[in-house]
């Protein structure tokens, strides 16, 4: 298996190596976060959000499922966490978000990682302690190999693992 690990000591930590992904990010980039409750999937994505400029703060999509944010290039900020089952998720339609010119990031896409493309970055997150979070990168695709060794080289996160 081919992964990473990073350690991020404060949220805004977690909100730098978001921007890092971001300022790396392509059109059709997939980024799936896996973690519990508050374990700062959010966070990360503001960071995320950041990294591709763009300027409106960004909110967790749980109520309404997904948010739609402009800068360099179209964020898709997806959640899964009021879906149960994998054919709701199925009917949202998704297809045009998946597979188009924007990125995508999908909370909570442990309920849907059956149906999500093959290639794509997942990123597990745990709690450490209070302030702390482990970062598991999980590359699927040739694309996210070589993004992943990026970040690993220019972030200022400790390695770990």
């Amino acid at each position: 298996m081919n992964y990473s690990k990073l350690v991020t000591h404060s949220p805004e930590q977690t909100q730098k190596l978001g921007t890092s992904i971001g300022k790396l990010a392509e059109p059709g980039d997939i980024f799936l976060l896996v973690g519990e409750l508050g374990v700062g999937k959010t966070c990360l994505t503001q960071g995320i959000a950041w990294g591709l400029d763009i300027q409106e703060y960004t909110l967790s999509p749980s109520f309404v499922i997904m948010r739609e944010l402009h800068g360099r290039l179209t964020l898709y900020h997806i959640d899964f966490y009021r879906l149960d089952k994998t054919e709701e998720i199925r009917d949202l339609g998704l297809d045009d978000y998946l597979y188009g010119k924007v990125i995508c990031v999908i909370e909570w896409a442990n309920k849907g990682l059956d149906i999500l493309p093959e290639d794509h970055l997942l990123i597990k997150i745990d709690h450490i302690s209070d302030n702390e979070r482990n970062f598991v990168m999980e590359p699927k695709g040739t694309r996210y190999i070589s993004m992943v060794a990026k970040l690993i080289n220019s972030t200022i996160c400790p390695k770990r693992g």
